[in-house]
């Protein structure tokens, strides 16, 4: 029976590696943002799925729309970009990518390949007149489903640098999640104090990060507003 159960879930996986049926009835039933509050959506892994959970009343202060999805590398997040953001008109979108592709949760980890999907994303969203926020990956010195990588360290500050430089290159606001939550020593890992497992946020981590966000969402809002073609302040 656990067979038949594992090959089942096997299978469904296969036939939706991108995840474009995890918020496809939540995105259409999405309600209009409340007046005056322009919609704003957070793309990402466990780490954007869980954050409603662990700190509800940032989101039903913010109207912030989250959609991320445990276990996803950012190829599978471009793969459902469309229907989970474009399609939503959102103001701003946040990226936060590359924990799993780390990780290795879909093949061997290429810092090129990562770094592409991001700003593939990037450039889908500008093309569609929403704004981007982009973030760095958060802190880990190590992945429990993973205990083979040993460099964790060093490939996510090594990624963090290349999309900080890209974020400055083209005037896009930048939220350094991993400057507040990683520990000053030779370890680089993401606070105890912040999370139980090196890699979620508790919510006291959450509450660390949120007034970062919401600072580079507002200068994203700020900046498109200032263009000719913005509607989104309107």
């Amino acid at each position: 029976m656990l067979a038949v159960v594992l090959l089942a879930a096997t299978s469904a996986f296969a036939q939706d590696w991108g995840g474009l049926q995890r918020f496809a009835a939540a995105n259409a039933e999405l309600a209009a943002p409340a007046d005056g509050q322009p919609r704003v959506v957070l793309m990402g892994d466990s780490i954007t799925e869980i954050w409603p959970d662990r700190h509800p009343e940032f989101f039903a202060t913010t109207g912030y729309v989250g959609r991320g999805i445990s276990g996803q590398v950012s190829a599978q997040m471009l793969v459902r970009f469309r229907q989970d953001v474009i399609d939503l008109h959102p103001a701003v979108v946040v990226i936060n990518a590359g924990t799993n592709d780390v990780a290795e949760n879909q093949g061997p980890y290429d810092e090129a390949s990562t770094f592409g999907n991001i700003v593939s994303m990037t450039e889908l969203a500008q093309a569609n007149g929403i704004a981007v926020v982009l973030t760095s990956v958060l802190p880990a010195a190590a992945f429990r489903w993973r205990p083979a990588i040993t460099d964790a360290a060093d490939k996510i500050a090594s990624l963090n640098a290349r999309i900080k430089a890209y974020a400055a290159a083209k005037g896009i606001p930048y939220v350094d999640y991993y400057k507040a939550l990683v520990v000053e020593d030779p370890s680089r890992a993401l606070n105890p104090a912040y999370s139980k497992d090196g890699v979620h946020p508790l919510r006291e981590g959450y509450v660390v990060m949120e007034p970062l966000v919401v600072q580079a969402i507002d200068e994203a809002l700020k900046n498109a507003c200032a263009s000719d073609d913005c509607d989104c302040c309107k």
